[in-house]
């Protein structure tokens, strides 16, 4: 005669089963922060009014995989001076363009960029690569980059051109605080 198996699992294994579901969740959280999507938190007022001090943002790590970053999106990336400090601004020119801030306005290419690239806000004559009168051409694999605050942003203008290989992806949404919740554009 057979011996009858308990259909209630043992203690032993219910844990097992859990340290098992645990150990899988953590492992699919951090390849999805590795390499699809990752939280940032917005350190100070340099993307006024777009992005303010403490939103938190989702930033796209895969869609630059397989396409080139656009013409006034937000991006995030290594700061070129301190490549362990992640930055947050507009991208404003790519290889190949040349860029001037011209009576307040940023000049792309010897046009007026739109709305779809910066903002409707003054920009400001500073720093080396940000002189009035001065255009400046962005190298092939490079990005110039401005904050939307332009009086309180320390971007392109002072430091130049952020290497394609220091990029990290595109801001896509404000999650946090809950009022400010809204897709980046």
């Amino acid at each position: 005669m057979r011996a009858r198996r308990s259909s209630r699992s043992s203690p032993r294994s219910s844990l097992r089963e859990n340290l098992e579901s645990i150990l899988w969740a953590a492992a699919l959280a951090l390849l999805i922060r590795t390499f699809i999507v990752a939280p940032f938190k917005i350190p100070s007022g340099s993307m006024r009014p777009t992005l303010l001090e403490g939103d938190r943002i989702l930033v796209n790590k895969f869609l630059y995989r397989f396409r080139e970053p656009q013409h006034g999106e937000v991006i995030v990336f290594r700061f070129p001076e301190n490549p362990k400090r992640p930055f947050i601004k507009r991208l404003i020119a790519v290889g190949g363009d040349r860029v001037e801030i011209r009576g307040g306005r940023v000049v792309i290419n010897g046009r007026p960029a739109g709305s779809a690239v910066v903002q409707e806000t003054t920009y400001y004559n500073q720093g080396e690569f940000g002189q009035a009168q001065h255009a400046v051409e962005v190298p092939e694999g490079m990005y110039y980059v401005l904050g939307d605050n332009s009086s309180s942003s320390h971007d392109s203008r002072f430091w130049g051109f952020v290497p394609q290989r220091l990029l990290i992806g595109k801001a896509v949404c404000i999650f946090w605080p809950p009022k400010r919740i809204r897709a980046l554009q």
